[in-house]
């Protein structure tokens, strides 16, 4: 008997193992690139996802392939359940992690622990304490700083993700990568991404190019090493040689990597999103909440993905900032 493609697999035949779970769309830091400066509308509670119906519903993609899950926000330590929600899921045959920007890791290094997560991702855009608090509007840099060196300390893989934009931090490429120098850690560079109310424009994303070509002048050529990428991975990897960590770019903007992308987004407010620049989305709370089966509406989502950016297929048509206005700011799509 022929054997049905999986649920998980798109018309491209891309096989989608990996769901990003957004927790809360609220958080402690203002970045712009995430939350419009006007703010945003919070989903009323009630319609927000509960513990409970976090894992049930992750359960069901684990069943059908799923077995990497990422936590993220919003800020996702905000949730006052997060105890209870990260003790459920770790016991999902899945491996998970968390995207934080640390403020409140203090708080939970032992909880994280206990579940068996290792990998956390710490956005922090700059090791200025003065510019951390104009770029997040909130003066919590040497917390941050004191929470990333605790859980590097502590075991573990951290990986500190850096959103550059030109003439507010691009200066600081090679300082982070000297923070590799004595440390495990790796530096991933992301070039800024337009999305509702951040006012991207293609002049302020630095491009992977530009990285590299800072980081040849800065050192020796021989002594940039590339490090070969993991499989579906987002990210080109480097390190510099007899370094003990790494840094890395997402080139999403210049140079995308749509052809292995094998991601899945569900929104705090229970909303199934196929690519991150996709104004589309599929109702699986309420479907689930009904006491219907989620499978077919997932099966819609994944067979609905676009071959390049949710069609988005020119660099004019991605460029363009107009066509960006009906999706949603980067804090309600989950980081």
């Amino acid at each position: 008997m022929k054997q049905l493609p999986s649920i998980l697999t798109d018309g491209y035949g891309r096989k989608h193992n990996y769901l990003r779970i957004s927790l809360v769309e609220k958080c402690n830091l203002r970045c712009t690139y995430c939350m419009p400066s006007e703010g945003v509308q919070l989903s009323p509670r009630e319609e927000l996802m509960s513990a409970s119906e976090v894992y049930e519903i992750a359960k069901v993609f684990v069943s059908h392939g799923v077995d990497k899950i990422r936590l993220t926000g919003g800020e996702p330590l905000l949730r006052k359940d997060f105890e209870e929600l990260v003790k459920q899921l770790s016991s999902l045959p899945v491996s998970l992690a968390i995207t934080t920007n640390g403020v409140l890791l203090d708080r939970y290094i032992g909880v994280l622990k206990k579940a068996g997560v290792n990998k956390l991702n710490i956005s922090i855009d700059t090791l200025n304490p003065d510019r951390f608090k104009g770029l997040t509007l909130r003066d919590q840099f040497h917390r941050v700083m004191k929470n990333i060196d605790w859980a590097i300390e502590e075991g573990f893989n951290v990986k500190l993700n850096v959103v550059l934009i030109k003439g507010q931090n691009d200066d600081e490429i090679i300082q982070f990568i000297e923070r590799t120098k004595d440390a495990s850690v790796q530096v991933r560079f992301i070039e800024f991404m337009p999305f509702k109310g951040n006012q991207w424009d293609q002049s302020k994303t630095i491009s992977l190019e530009t990285i590299l070509n800072r980081v040849s002048e800065h050192y020796n050529n021989s002594a940039l090493e590339r490090i070969e990428d993991e499989p579906n991975d987002t990210a080109k990897n480097y390190k510099i040689r007899g370094y003990q960590g790494s840094f890395a770019v997402i080139s999403t903007v210049t140079n995308p990597f749509c052809d292995s992308c094998n991601r899945l987004r569900l929104t705090a407010n229970g909303r199934l999103r196929n690519c991150l620049f996709s104004d589309k989305e599929q109702r699986l709370l309420e479907l689930f909440r009904s006491g219907a089966s989620i499978e077919p509406i997932i099966a819609k989502a994944v067979g609905m993905k676009k071959a390049v950016r949710a069609g988005l297929d020119s660099p004019e048509e991605f460029e363009n900032y107009q066509n960006h206005q009906n999706n949603r700011s980067m804090i309600k799509i989950g980081g």
